[in-house]
């Protein structure tokens, strides 16, 4: 295929589907172009995102994503905290990260762990009230 041919398109249509990296189970939804995959907690993200294969060849998830045009969002707690595939955009952060060609959403992050920090600190309430 050359560089002036169209990208391939991939539909993918799930509501239930459960994906397990190194132990951690992924919630993913679709929206057909699409891809919304829910990890519970920041640390967990970021232990998938360890375990991914090296983009450095043709078969790694974000080459995979762009050239099926595709685009899969990273989600904790509801919050988007990486975009990967044909609409992600890799800024700065994504490149001082050394993650391009994800693109790193911080607030997106940062409201994930300030999240999971509410949620730790109204647990124990909870057992206590």
């Amino acid at each position: 295929m050359s560089g002036t041919d169209a990208k391939a398109p991939l539909s993918v249509v799930t509501e239930d589907l459960t994906l397990s990296v190194d132990g951690v189970d992924l919630d993913v939804r679709s929206t057909g172009d699409r891809l919304f995959v829910e990890v519970a907690t920041v640390r967990d993200a970021v232990r998938v995102a360890r375990r991914l294969p090296n983009d450095g060849d043709a078969t790694g998830p974000a080459a995979l994503l762009t050239a099926t045009d595709l685009t899969a969002e990273v989600r904790v707690r509801g919050r988007t905290v990486a975009v990967v595939g044909g609409d992600a955009r890799p800024g700065l952060l994504s490149r001082e990260l050394d993650v391009a060609p994800a693109e790193v959403r911080l607030a997106g992050a940062l409201a994930a762990g300030a999240s999971g920090l509410s949620a730790a600190v109204r647990a124990p309430r909870r057992l206590f009230a």
